[in-house]
């Protein structure tokens, strides 16, 4: 049997398979494989979640067919895996929950899934560029761009999304499943930043702080708590992130009523109004302070139209009542995103209709499984798509090991 791309799901593809005895080959078109674990994580690859909330993940397709998926292979089994099978110790950081690996080294995840590949017997090859994949008598035909033609009873298609196309991602698993009729959702770029080609807020570019964020849309809305940081072209942060594929798609579908709306601080309306109460000489600006970084206070002021310098006990109702709309249910303008270039995922893709939840085959083509990001399911920061890809490469390789059928 192929495997069509050394990825995360790829190489989780070929180590399974191998395990089960198929003589297995794992084709990368890059000279090394594994770069979007490499990048994870700031280079520390993000393995895995903390706790896994199901209901985190985006689709289109069946929620109960994706839950299926992510089932097949638990979040404390793809612990002990890592740990006991790759050897590779995992570290918890709590407050963020997430697990990363102990030395904090993505590439020890990225060689160690490549080693213990290689370790069960299956053969791997770089620098090999697919250009098609098609049925021919019952086996599959493997073109590559060198021309040679190899062929296989099953194929495990894992070549990726779109997202970091630096990484190698050329959308070729998407090209080859639509060739071959598979119903396919929308793609669009997730969890990438948002820009604001106004640069409303550039002079707060490096200040960072945890706030929640809520993107709305006609059709859609996300909510997430979490990192936010201004950037020069706009904003990032896992919570930006998170809500993203919202604003993204309103965009695509030419929503433009979207909105973006932050609360600053884990204050509410009544903590802001005791907050906000007179005490002695305090202005407003010492107020919020004590909450929010200088920068930012000064500007949500500005936006608020409240004089800085006001005393609380000077503060008018119509001005307390809006500076606590903006601190609460404050609006970022924006205007667009940084797409593909900057997205740590592909939203839509392939319909998990099209697969069988069980084993990853295609219900159009027997010896045929997809797996990992060409699927149409994503979750948020924090391992969760890294889940997604180790469960489905994993699936895929087991039952691709056993006869088509």
């Amino acid at each position: 049997m192929i495997v069509i791309g050394a990825g995360a799901a790829g190489t989780m593809a070929a180590i399974f398979a191998a395990s089960q005895g198929a003589e297995t080959l794992l084709l990368e078109r890059t000279a090394d494989g594994g770069r979007k674990i490499l990048i994870s994580g700031g280079g520390r690859c993000n393995v895995l979640p903390l706790v896994l909330d199901e209901t985190r993940f985006v689709t289109d397709s069946s929620v109960h067919t994706m839950r299926r998926v992510i089932r097949s292979w638990p979040l404390p089994e793809q612990r002990r895996f890592f740990e006991d099978d790759v050897g590779i110790p995992l570290s918890e950081e709590p407050e963020l929950l997430k697990v990363f690996p102990a030395s904090h080294k993505a590439r020890d995840v990225r060689d160690g899934l490549l080693a213990l590949a290689r370790a069960r017997g299956a053969g791997i090859r770089m620098q090999a560029q697919v250009t098609d994949l098609r049925p021919h008598d019952g086996r599959w035909r493997v073109a590559l761009a060198e021309g040679a033609m190899l062929e296989a009873d099953a194929v495990v298609l894992a070549a990726g999304g779109l997202s970091v196309p630096a990484t190698g991602s050329d959308g070729l698993g998407l090209s080859v499943a639509s060739a071959l009729g598979h119903v396919m959702h929308p793609t669009y770029a997730a969890l990438t930043p948002i820009t604001d080609s106004a640069g409303t807020f550039v002079e707060l570019a490096g200040i960072s702080l945890p706030v929640t964020l809520t993107a709305i849309a006609k059709a859609r809305r996300a909510t997430s708590t979490g990192g936010f940081l201004f950037t020069h072209r706009g904003y990032s942060g896992p919570a930006v992130l998170n809500v993203s594929h919202v604003l993204v798609r309103a965009r695509l579908e030419g929503d433009g009523s979207a909105r973006l709306q932050v609360q600053w601080s884990p204050l509410a309306d009544a903590e802001w109004d005791a907050a906000l109460k007179p005490q002695g000489t305090r202005t407003v600006l010492a107020a919020l302070r004590s909450v929010l970084p200088d920068r930012l206070a000064t500007v949500l002021l500005g936006v608020a139209d409240v004089d800085p310098a006001r005393a609380l006990a000077e503060l008018r109702r119509d001005e307390r009542r809006r500076l606590i709309d903006t601190l609460v249910r404050g609006t970022l303008p924006w205007t667009g995103d940084e797409g593909y270039k900057k997205a740590e995922v592909m939203g839509g893709g392939v319909s998990l209709a099209e697969i069988d939840p069980r084993t990853m085959q295609s219900k159009r083509y027997a010896g045929l499984f997809l797996c990992g990001e060409s699927l149409d399911a994503f979750g948020p920061i924090g391992g969760y798509n890294f889940l997604w890809a180790w469960a489905t490469g994993r699936a895929a390789g087991i039952a691709a090991a056993r006869p088509a059928s």
